[in-house]
């Protein structure tokens, strides 16, 4: 596949912004290139310098923790810069076309639609995975494929062969949003990401890491792909607070995964005991830190919480959907007082 064939004309001619970062790469030496404040910040901490915005230090250790390469590493102001970026790279507004599979997460739609992308919609099937032979067979002029697995709002896996079919005879970008794999059995495709030119996968820190606040994702893909996302980015995208902290909590490997331990038991102990309400009528099968059960009167529940100041999210106007809540794991003791207010 030649991937730049498949980007706008006007990025593949784009001369990029040079920052001064871009000029020279070392950090020691008399900086008066920038315009920063040489006298340093009013903050304790030295944030008077702009970071690296290549975000090298990070990249190499996502790369070691990964099993990946530095040049197939995006890093983005959460997955949602990455999402965005990828759009504009690719799609000829009022043009191209990309294509989801609702019930799915809602940005891609909504970055898609800022940047004047028609979307085309293949749902998935009511046990929620993906009909692609239908995908394949509506594909023309669909530039980029976002699918969402482990999928927000129902939770599950999407299965490796139908994810396959599409790699192996779509001719755009299939955009792999990995957000909650952490909390899957199934493995992620990383390990494959050599095998498929046209894949691009997207993680982030802020699920099982917790670290939504940093807003820091991950993009995986061909080092074609990952020069031209690097080529319209901002400048200085993630800050340095950001790049210092998350290389902090890297160090934390271990505490992440007794977090998903914690989450996963959390997620077990929820399930059982929604199930023994009657209001309840199915609770969908969860590969993430969230599950989705469908009430005989949704909204209903929905605003009887709100009055406890529990907060959910209704997924009742979303395709296949119908009557469900989408309810987070919470602490142990968040999820007691969640089904304590149910069974009152």
């Amino acid at each position: 596949m030649d991937i730049l064939k498949l980007v706008r004309k006007n990025v593949r001619e784009l001369e990029p912004y040079s920052c001064a970062r871009d000029e020279y790469t070392g950090n020691k030496g008399i900086f008066l290139d920038a315009n920063e404040n040489s006298l340093g910040s009013v903050l304790k901490i030295d944030l008077n310098r702009y970071p690296d915005p290549r975000q090298l230090e990070l990249k190499a250790r996502i790369a070691a923790m990964k099993g990946s390469d530095i040049s197939r590493i995006f890093i983005g102001n959460g997955s949602d810069e990455v999402i965005d970026l990828l759009i504009r790279a690719f799609c000829e507004p009022g043009q191209d076309r990309i294509m989801i599979m609702p019930p799915t997460y809602g940005m891609y739609k909504v970055a898609a639609d800022v940047n004047n992308i028609p979307v085309f919609e293949i749902p998935l099937t009511k046990d929620f995975q993906i009909d692609s032979e239908n995908v394949l067979a509506n594909s023309a002029d669909v530039k980029l494929i976002f699918i969402c697995s482990p999928n927000n709002p129902t939770g599950n896996c999407l299965r490796d062969e139908d994810i396959e079919n599409i790699l192996r005879n779509f001719e755009g970008l299939v955009i792999l949003d990995e957000a909650y794999i952490d909390f899957a059995a199934d493995r992620s495709w990383l390990p494959r990401l050599n095998q498929y030119q046209n894949l691009v996968i997207m993680q982030t820190l802020s699920k099982a890491w917790g670290l939504a606040s940093l807003r820091f994702g991950m993009g995986f893909a061909d080092p074609q792909i990952i020069e031209i996302l690097t080529k319209i980015k901002y400048p200085y995208n993630v800050g340095g607070a950001t790049q210092q902290l998350v290389l902090e909590a890297l160090s934390y490997f271990n505490k992440k995964d007794e977090m998903v331990q914690q989450i996963l038991s959390e997620r077990n102990r929820l399930i059982q005991q929604l199930a023994q309400l009657d209001m309840v009528e199915k609770i969908y099968p969860s590969d993430a830190n969230f599950v989705l059960v469908k009430f005989k009167n949704a909204k209903r529940v929905f605003n009887y919480l709100i009055q406890k100041q529990i907060i959910v999210r209704d997924r009742s106007v979303v395709i296949h959907c119908e009557n469900s809540l989408r309810i987070t794991v919470g602490t142990p003791a968040e999820n007691d007082t969640l089904i304590s207010a149910l069974t009152t």
